[in-house]
């Protein structure tokens, strides 16, 4: 009874780990999504204050046009800037976590493989057949799992390249649209 009382305490010590380490994960991503934040409000702010003493000092309609077609593109490229660095920051933050996920995932894993290999040995004559049975199930849903994880790993990676010819071309047609 002692080795499943050790078995129990050495599992309820690892999903605690799990627990902390994603909460850490969660926690430092929700820092640096707001320092993103506080960056884009600053800089947003001092622009703000320099733009309205731009409009102020306009002294016609002609200085009021070259004066927004002057705004328009930096404003379009910092809003670009924007969105990938909140990209970045949430796409990172998922990349640690599945990671996490495959870590335990992994270790569940083998925590059954063990157990299955321990109750085969212990199992009574005839169960062969029953076991093998198990242990092909077993090895299909880790394929299928294994499968699932690379089409996510390419989807996310998909979804950031799209991301940064979406960045490039808004910066690219606001310059070309103001040039």
């Amino acid at each position: 009874m002692t080795q499943a009382n050790d078995q129990i305490i050495a599992f309820n010590k690892a999903v605690l780990e799990a627990a902390n380490r994603f909460a850490a994960i969660a926690l430092e991503g929700a820092e640096e999504m707001m320092k993103v934040q506080m960056e884009a409000a600053k800089s947003m702010f001092a622009d703000g204050a320099q733009n309205a003493k731009a409009l102020a000092e306009a002294k016609d309609l002609q200085d009021l046009g070259q004066l927004k077609n002057a705004l328009v593109q930096p404003n379009m490229e910092k809003a670009a800037g924007y969105l990938k660095n909140v990209y970045n920051v949430a796409a990172a933050t998922q990349a640690e976590i599945n990671k996490l996920i495959e870590e335990q995932a992994a270790a569940f894993n083998k925590r059954v493989e063990s157990t299955v290999e321990q109750s085969a040995k212990a199992a009574p004559p005839g169960t062969e057949a029953a076991m093998a049975a198990y242990k092909s199930a077993f090895s299909a849903v880790n394929t299928v799992y294994d499968n699932m994880l690379k089409m996510t790993k390419q989807f996310s990676e998909l979804t950031q390249a799209n991301m940064e010819t979406i960045s490039a071309q808004a910066a690219h047609a606001a310059k070309k649209k103001h040039s």
